[in-house]
């Protein structure tokens, strides 16, 4: 029988994780002090918060998030920020550097992979967005964090987001729901279930305004 390691290295989600981490990591380099400071879709986080965010996560197995959680007293915010201030560098450079160190880690919190996958799809797009810079992961690789938000609430309460409506993707097989129709790309509607209202504009149908008003926007 595979170990538990063995069966994470062997989940074909990690080399997309891997992946979109790299891909990252080559958009940050070019970046200048402004826009490390610049605000990401991720709350009040800026890029630079959103990136340490990233790391933390990496850097955090289920025993350490244990600990972490119940000393946050299950305190989900407390207990992110704490993280991030940890892995915050001195400097976006630093901060980069640490985020580099973690690109082929396969350290979750949990065995949920494509929530793992998720992290770094959103949080990636959180940074980009705002600043306008070029990237969408391979359809292949959003398209299960597409299926695994709109099954659960979990790290995003995707489920709760799309009730009452029918999502439908342009690029992908995925569907979920029932009700009045939003349809866009895998990757708007992933976001839009990640609770970005920037990425509504991107959708159209009759449960746009629905699910632009549940995203706060």
């Amino acid at each position: 029988m595979p170990t538990r390691d063995e069966m994470t290295t062997r989940d074909p989600m990690w080399p997309a994780i891997h992946a979109e981490r790299a891909a990252l990591a080559a958009d940050l380099e070019r970046l200048g002090d402004a826009q490390w400071a610049h605000r990401s879709l991720c709350g009040a986080w800026t890029v630079e918060q959103v990136v340490a965010h990233l790391t933390a996560g990496a850097s955090t197995g289920r025993v350490r998030w244990l600990a972490s959680i119940i000393g946050a007293r299950f305190d989900a915010g407390l207990h992110n920020q704490r993280r991030l201030a940890e892995h915050l560098g001195a400097t976006p450079a630093e901060t980069l550097d640490r985020f580099r160190r973690i690109l082929t880690r396969t350290t979750a919190p949990s065995g949920h992979t494509a929530a793992w996958l998720g992290e770094i799809v959103v949080h990636g797009q959180d940074i980009r967005h705002p600043l306008g810079l070029p990237h969408t992961p391979p359809v292949e690789t959003v398209e299960p964090v597409a299926r695994f938000y709109a099954s659960r609430n979990f790290t995003v309460a995707g489920r709760t987001m799309i009730e009452g409506l029918r999502l439908a993707a342009t690029d992908s097989t995925f569907t979920a729901g029932t009700g009045a129709q939003v349809r866009g790309t895998t990757l708007a509607l992933t976001m839009a279930m990640a609770g970005r209202a920037a990425y509504c504009d991107d959708l159209t149908g009759a449960g746009v305004p629905t699910l632009r008003k549940r995203c706060g926007g």
